[in-house]
């Protein structure tokens, strides 16, 4: 187990700080497990190993991914690796303007043969599903997501049915384009536990991608290095990462500090502060530590926080960043609470 940095509070140890009957984190084990998922998807997402890690935070945590990039810098491989080392079903949906909900969640039809109605399970129904170009779909169509990434279920002809577990949505979006797209509203942004950008390789990494495509795609040959009950035993791992008050009461500082901004009108909700603190278990797991420290939350807090702060018009025109903010307040929000 690594040791606690220094000038940070550390959380006890699991032993202490969580609840009888709690299974222990076998640090190595999971390290081990990531490591090899990491390599895994490295044959193919090349250079980009803080990216392939937080997506994996991601899934450990529980949550939903956005990846909001320019074309051609590997999104939709992203997902399809992950999809493949995890050994787990997937679906890729294209988001267009003519997109209905039910061409996503799926409908329900009248079977001749029997003369009774039954549900017809969509795209959604996957372990793995890639919202591609997800802002080129209606409002109408986008909000079809929200009871699937809150609550892992699709309500139709009010009966409910359950999406596989694990459960994880990868959405896209191409940042440079504003003709032809619907923006997500703070609603839907608020389901994303993280968003990320891939960026573009470097010179390095780019030549090696030129490479190693030169006969054949890397995704095409890839193999699973894990399975569906490894997955969800991970993410049950992950729960069980202690966390003490201080941690707790730091990231309740980080949230009041966007909520009482002058230059924000919507602060991080009760969602994104419990969506910080669950990436912070999943961040001190990849660490190989047992318990959260204040750095986990600072590594995690661009990602969770920035998407899910909306600034004043005025603050838009001049300029204003919502990933400057989150910088500025790690830097100004004390990581002990003020005596």
């Amino acid at each position: 187990m690594q040791s606690p940095a220094q000038g940070v509070l550390p959380s006890p140890p699991s032993s202490l700080n969580g609840h009888a009957g709690e299974p222990a984190l076998d640090t190595a084990q999971f390290s081990a497990q990531i490591a090899a998922l990491i390599a895994n998807i490295e044959k193919v997402i090349v250079g980009k190993t803080a990216v392939v890690e937080g997506a994996l935070i991601g899934l450990l945590a529980g949550g939903h991914v956005l990846l909001e990039d320019v074309p051609g810098v590997g999104k939709t491989m992203l997902a399809r690796s992950i999809a493949r080392s995890l050994g787990v079903t997937y679906k890729r949906i294209q988001f267009t303007p003519d997109l209905l909900p039910s061409d996503v969640t799926g409908t329900v039809v009248f079977d001749q043969a029997d003369s009774n109605f039954h549900f017809r399970e969509g795209p959604i129904f996957a372990h793995v599903v890639l919202a591609d170009e997800i802002n080129r779909a209606s409002p109408k169509t986008q909000s079809s997501l929200l009871e699937c990434m809150e609550e892992n279920q699709v309500t139709a002809d009010l009966k409910t049915h359950p999406l596989p577990s694990p459960f994880f949505v990868i959405a896209t979006q191409n940042p440079t384009e504003y003709e032809g797209v619907y923006p997500l509203p703070e609603s839907q942004l608020d389901r994303f536990a993280m968003r990320l950008a891939i960026g573009y390789p470097d010179a390095n990494a780019e030549k090696s991608l030129m490479k190693n495509q030169r006969e054949q795609h890397p995704i095409e040959t890839l193999e699973s290095v894990t399975d569906v009950n490894k997955v969800r035993a991970l993410q049950e791992q992950v729960r069980h990462i202690a966390i003490s008050d201080s941690v707790y009461d730091y990231i309740l500082r980080l949230a009041n500090a966007t909520r009482t901004h002058p230059a924000l009108t919507l602060g991080l909700s009760p969602r994104g502060a419990l969506t910080l603190a669950r990436t912070s278990q999943a961040r001190a797991a990849l660490q190989g530590r047992d318990f959260v420290l204040p750095d986990d939350v600072k590594a995690t807090a661009a990602a969770v926080m920035s998407h899910r702060l909306i600034p004043h018009p005025e603050a838009r025109l001049s300029g204003f960043s919502t990933e400057r903010l989150v910088e500025e307040l790690l830097s100004s929000v004390s990581i002990e609470a003020d005596q």
